[in-house]
């Protein structure tokens, strides 16, 4: 048996054709082969936007794929085995049971094994993020996801595949997590009740029209995909990718890659938080701050400590900071040797002539004499050593050592912006919950001395504690995504940050994952956000773009929803009403691009920092359906109207087009506001656009020549649209006001 624990997920061909097979293209091409069929070829134009979207869509899932597959922690690693008496090198998914494998220092433990000879120190930091590297000798099992710091030993494999430990967290994370986006839940969500809408609707607006005098096939089947094509806002769904693809690009030049594009949305709406200490609050290794010397001079202690820096192999992150501030020493001849362990807490070395001298906790090394008020008041601040010279059966105290996590420059700086932003920080570790909360306190978290050890709580008791706390210590892999998942059911919408191992399965459950670049290879698959070169301050600027994105999207799609709604209302209209449907596809396309497309385009792209409130729905809906009423008073108006005058069809769908414009016009100018060269120009063009299009290709958009009758028409449609544009905004806020005080008196 092989360790291979590959997931398998859809193939490409599978996924080019769940994305073209969809009742939405269907319902699109239809419309196109039906418009091809009757030979009117210049409205075939509403197609473009059907295959963009089709494109992207497309695109994003086989990048997910791809994710998924590369869900492998060790694909890359290999390991040095002993096969057939002979020395071989083995890649993860080569390791067969029973293999015996040689691991010394730096090396990454691939598979679960059991140790068979020799002794070694291993950091499972990534696994339990305990920063303690833990003694292993013959017996003991190497986990697999653990690295050796320092020794050589030869272990035998215990489980491969699925068994492993980091596996089971593996398969557990390979899955295509849902995307938790209010923009792309409200876009599905409009279009999923159109498509099922639009067929019905479709087939008794075309059998209504073909029943008018002198209707033709031509003529039926052209005004019934313009009333279908006005029903759907396609163009909403590629504005908003290409919104989110923007962001990515601008994002990039702050060194953040975006796995996901909906994250940018979701980090903007994450109202908690969770960080892991290690690898995000600091950066994984420790600083040597002070020597403090007791019963001998600092020369001494600095000497002293050069030489076992020398003679000591450990590569823990408490002796890698001894030894950045002494990397030399001398030739003092080594008797004798203990390496750091977990058990002992300690690391000695004989030298002959000169001594033993102990480098470890104070409780593991001093007796308790030495424990005294002065201890307690560095350990308040600091991570404490002591270096102690042996004499007989006990260790006289020569130093203190203070040692500081190095906290990342940027971190409290990043972490006050998410306070200010009303975001909840909370602090999710295997370390022990004290070394967190200290680290907290530092970096100015809030309430950072509530802390809690979750070594003893069960699964039950995480739904009650995770509101009641900041920091959480001694948190297993499981906890960490079962604290998540409480804390989504209590309504949060959570953001998780960490590293290792040990998170990925609550960066999997998160509503939005972060990780940084120096994290394990399996954190970054399953993060929607890496921050490349561990750069924390980046996360505001995430938070900035998301604010941008939803703000200005919920702006334009206001310019799409008002096509929708009136075309909806009006196809409905029309299975009842006795005259031909007013518009063609290519007058949408004309009215669609200066009142909908362009605007909504650039305002989506313009800066945008306010705090992101409400509902987007609602949002959306308040601000287009009196706009669509006003085009849909104005439409029915034209046609009665019409009809009364004399006018021909053709006259009465240019008059129809003017409203369309008129109304939309007027919500791009509320739109607009505040202005700003910016927006002045695009009021200015797009109406300067519409007007030469009218004028000057009105042939091609199947619109009548002017003369007196139709220009007094036009503004009669025009005085209205002003008039009612007013009223139904007012009348419409009047009635929303009402209704969220009936609300609010029921609860």
């Amino acid at each position: 048996m092989h360790s291979n624990t590959d997931v398998p997920t859809k193939t490409i061909p599978q996924i080019i054709l769940g994305n073209t097979c969809t009742l939405f293209n269907f319902l699109n091409f239809g419309l196109g082969l039906a418009i091809l069929l009757v030979g009117s070829y210049k409205n075939l134009l509403f197609l473009g936007v059907v295959f963009c979207n089709l494109l992207i869509s497309t695109i994003q899932e086989i990048r997910a794929k791809r994710i998924v597959d590369s869900l492998s922690l060790f694909h890359e690693s290999k390991v040095k085995a002993i096969r057939n008496g002979q020395e071989v090198m083995l890649r993860a998914n080569e390791i067969v049971l029973d293999d015996v494998l040689k691991l010394s220092l730096g090396n990454q433990v691939l598979v679960d094994s059991v140790v068979l000879d020799g002794s070694c120190l291993v950091n499972e930091s990534f696994i339990t993020g305990e920063e303690d590297p833990v003694l292993k000798r013959e017996g003991d099992t190497l986990l697999s996801g653990s690295f050796i710091v320092s020794g050589m030993v030869f272990a035998r494999v215990i489980h491969v595949g699925e068994d492993n430990y980091t596996s089971k967290i593996s398969k557990d994370a390979k899955y295509l997590k849902k995307v938790n986006s209010v923009l792309m839940r409200s876009l599905n969500q409009i279009i999923k009740v159109l498509s099922f809408v639009v067929i019905p609707i479709g087939l008794l607006l075309f059998w209504s029209q073909m029943r008018l005098p002198g209707a033709s096939m031509q003529t039926a089947v052209v005004q019934t995909v313009a009333g279908l094509i006005g029903m759907i806002p396609d163009g909403l769904v590629l504005l908003t990718s290409t919104v989110l693809a923007v962001s990515v690009i601008r994002l990039s030049k702050y060194r953040v890659l975006v796995q996901e594009l909906y994250c940018i949305e979701t980090l903007a709406r994450v109202d908690l938080l969770c960080l892991d200490k290690t690898g995000t609050i600091t950066e994984g290794k420790m600083h040597l701050d002070k020597v403090i010397p007791v019963s001998t001079t600092i020369s001494r202690i600095d000497t002293i400590l050069q030489e076992m820096c020398r003679a000591l192999e450990d590569s823990t992150p408490t002796m890698n900071a001894v030894r950045e501030q002494y990397p030399g020493g001398g030739n003092w001849q080594v008797l004798k040797r203990i390496p750091f362990s977990s058990d002992k807490k300690y690391s000695l070395v004989t030298f002959q002539t000169y001594g033993t001298f102990v480098l470890g906790a104070p409780e593991f090394v001093l007796d308790a004499a030495y424990l005294t008020s002065t201890l307690k008041h560095y350990q308040a601040s600091y991570r404490v050593l002591v270096l102690a010279e042996r004499k007989g059966d006990h260790n006289v105290l020569l130093g203190f050592l203070l040692l500081k996590d190095v906290i990342r420059k940027e971190a409290q700086a990043t972490l006050r912006y998410f306070q200010e932003q009303g975001v909840q920080i909370k602090i999710i570790s295997g370390d022990n919950p004290v070394t967190v909360s200290k680290i907290a306190g530092e970096v100015g978290v809030p309430h950072s001395e509530n802390y809690i050890d979750l070594s003893h709580v069960t699964d039950e008791d995480l739904s009650s504690i995770g509101e009641n706390y900041t920091i959480f210590g001694r948190v297993s892999p499981l906890q960490k995504k079962q604290l998540v998942l409480a804390l989504q059911r209590n309504g949060h919408t959570v953001g998780m940050m960490g590293d290792g191992v040990n998170d990925v399965l609550a960066l999997k459950t998160s509503d939005c994952a972060i990780t940084v670049a120096s994290g394990m290879q399996a954190a970054k698959n399953v993060s929607q956000l890496v921050l490349l070169n561990d750069n924390f301050d980046a996360m505001p600027r995430v938070v900035e773009e998301g604010r941008r994105t939803i703000n200005n999207i919920e702006r334009s799609a206001t310019l799409f929803l008002v096509k929708t709604i009136y075309a909806s209302a009006l196809a409905v209209l029309f299975l009842f009403l006795p005259f031909p449907y007013p518009f063609q596809p290519i007058q949408l396309s004309l009215t669609n691009m200066v009142i909908i497309g362009i605007p909504s385009f650039i305002l989506a792209l313009e800066k945008n920092q306010e705090r992101v409130r409400g509902n987007f729905l609602t949002n959306v809906l308040s601000r287009a359906f009196p706009v669509a009423l006003t085009i849909l008073t104005n439409i029915l108006f034209a046609l009665f109207l019409g009809q009364a005058f004399s006018f021909s069809p053709r006259e009465i769908s240019t008059v129809c087009v003017f409203a369309v414009f008129f109304a939309g016009y007027l919500l791009l100018l509320r739109l607009c506001r505040p202005w700003n060269k910016l927006r002045v120009s695009l009021a200015i063009v797009m109406l300067l656009i519409f007007l030469c299009e009218v004028f000057f290709l009105g042939d091609l958009f199947s619109l009548a020549s002017f003369d007196l009758r139709l220009v007094l028409f036009t503004v009669a449609i025009f005085s209205l649209t002003f008039l009612l544009f007013g009223i139904y905004h007012d009348i419409y806020g009047w009635i929303q006001k009402k209704w969220r005080h009936y609300l609010k008196k029921r609860k």
